[in-house]
């Protein structure tokens, strides 16, 4: 397991060192992670890292070769080095499951921790659970564009980076994907690996149909070939047919063909009837070549028959949208004994952040099972589902909804209790189960690629009244 304790931008040490001189280092704060808009203009974000996020808290400390590299900036004094020697964390950690659908603005974890402890963490969090929430929520818009095709991750070369193309796998299996090419990701998190050849191995033989014949020869039971290394209508299926043929006489099922190259809805619709004149109906036919969601849906529409999709660059990078911006902000200090809420003000109303210790519970309509709507609260709030529960729209307040045959479900379970894991780690499958079931959760206007329905994310009465004091109170000083 890495040490990641210097994954860090240098102004949480700072700070650090900044709380230890002013003595509040032993201050208890609250910080939110949340991100303020779905990527790629969709309507949800799948939560993806949580398992990452617990491997960097256990591994957290200093080695002898951090401390001597900090004390080679000349920045920090031996009392500070002296500190991090023994540092561990020991504070709060809650989190919605890995694998969860989240909205705009919603808390994803919340830490309460030492001031010290929790500036730490802030950088490496965020590293962490945005780019695997990216990744894993590009790979469901590519998988619903699918229509229950299976997609394959193939962006290992494109990524950037290994970690990007270890982790980002990882992501891609838990948003859809049914597997990957990349062999570590594959051990590392016991994902199912795909792949066959690439038009290197056609080019290296004499000849289209030897090459095929040699790759049939070495995987009888597993036989897809590539087909447009040099026509594929005219070499490559007619080839992949002989070879086809060759192997049914040695009592084989070939598996299928490839195209990663032309116009993939007329290559695929005309390959699919020279198979089936042939005999070979069942077979797969399997597209790459820059595919993406928006690809995918308009080869959906013009009833290209393929039935798998390998995506690599632009999912593997979220090419449309490369960054998820996820932030981590104070929303609560201690003062004098208790916990005050805080609040960041901003010029940009999108940017006023939700102050105090805070949860999040979904509401779900108790004949469809589908969620309804989320509603942020002040964690000591209570709701009976034995009355009906009103909600508002935080800024347009008079779109108002009343739900009555409904239940309700609390997103944020512990993480970590006083420094101690209380979270059942999960493997990649049970993580990938989850995110179905939350996706299966939402109404199909949620999951449109075009234009989806917003999911409505409300403030409770109590939480809107306390934002709006404490802006009131800043805004008169």
């Amino acid at each position: 397991m890495r040490n990641h304790t210097l994954l860090t931008d240098l102004y949480q040490l700072t700070m650090m060192n900044g709380y230890l001189k002013n003595n509040v280092a032993d201050d208890i704060v609250v910080f939110d992670v949340f991100f303020r808009k779905n990527p790629s203009d969709n309507s949800y974000t799948i939560i993806a890292g949580v398992e990452q996020v617990i491997d960097y808290i256990e591994n957290l400390h200093f080695d002898e070769d951090d401390l001597t590299y900090l004390r080679n900036t000349n920045l920090f004094d031996e009392d500070f080095i002296n500190t991090l020697k023994n540092f561990k964390f020991t504070g709060d950690i809650y989190t919605v499951e890995e694998g969860t659908i989240m909205f705009p603005n919603e808390p994803i974890m919340r830490i309460k921790a030492r001031c010290f402890e929790a500036q730490l963490i802030e950088t490496a969090i965020l590293n962490i659970v945005n780019f695997q929430s990216l990744i894993a929520t590009k790979a469901a818009r590519v998988c619903e564009a699918a229509k229950g095709d299976a997609v394959f991750e193939f962006g290992l070369r494109r990524a950037q980076g290994p970690d990007a193309g270890i982790y980002g796998a990882r992501a891609a299996y838990i948003g859809g994907c049914v597997g990957t090419s990349n062999v570590l990701a594959g051990k590392m998190f016991n994902i199912p690996v795909t792949g066959t050849m690439a038009h290197s191995w056609i080019q290296k033989f004499d000849s289209e149909l030897d090459a095929f014949r040699a790759y049939a020869n070495v995987y009888p039971q597993n036989c897809l070939l590539l087909v447009d290394t040099y026509d594929t209508l005219n070499s490559g299926i007619p080839n992949a047919i002989t070879v086809f043929n060759e192997l049914k006489e040695k009592g084989y099922q070939p598996t299928g063909v490839r195209i990663d190259s032309g116009d993939i809805a007329y290559l695929s619709k005309k390959a699919r009837k020279m198979l089936d004149e042939a005999g070979f109906q069942g077979l797969k036919i399997v597209a790459s070549s820059d595919l993406d969601e928006e690809t995918i849906y308009s080869l959906k529409i013009q009833e290209a028959t393929v039935t798998g999709w390998g995506v690599g660059t632009n999912l593997i990078t979220s090419k449309d949208c490369p960054a998820l911006g996820g932030v981590y902000k104070l929303v609560a200090a201690e003062e004098n004994g208790k916990l005050a809420p805080k609040i960041k003000i901003s010029e940009n109303p999108e940017k006023i952040t939700n102050p105090g210790y805070k949860k999040v519970i979904r509401i779900y309509d108790e004949s469809s099972k589908h969620a309804q709507a989320d509603l942020i609260m002040l964690a000591d709030e209570v709701i009976n589902t034995n009355q009906p529960l009103t909600i508002f729209h935080p800024t347009y307040t008079w779109k108002k909804k009343t739900f009555r045959n409904y239940s309700i479900r609390e997103l944020l379970i512990p993480l970590y209790i006083d420094g101690k894991l209380e979270y059942t780690r999960k493997t990649v499958q049970e993580v990938k189960e989850h995110t179905q079931k939350e996706l299966d959760s939402l109404w199909p206007e949620y999951r449109r690629l075009k234009r989806p329905q917003l999911y409505k994310v409300d403030l409770s009465q109590k939480l809107w009244d306390l934002k709006h004091e404490l802006v009131k109170s800043l805004r008169d000083e």
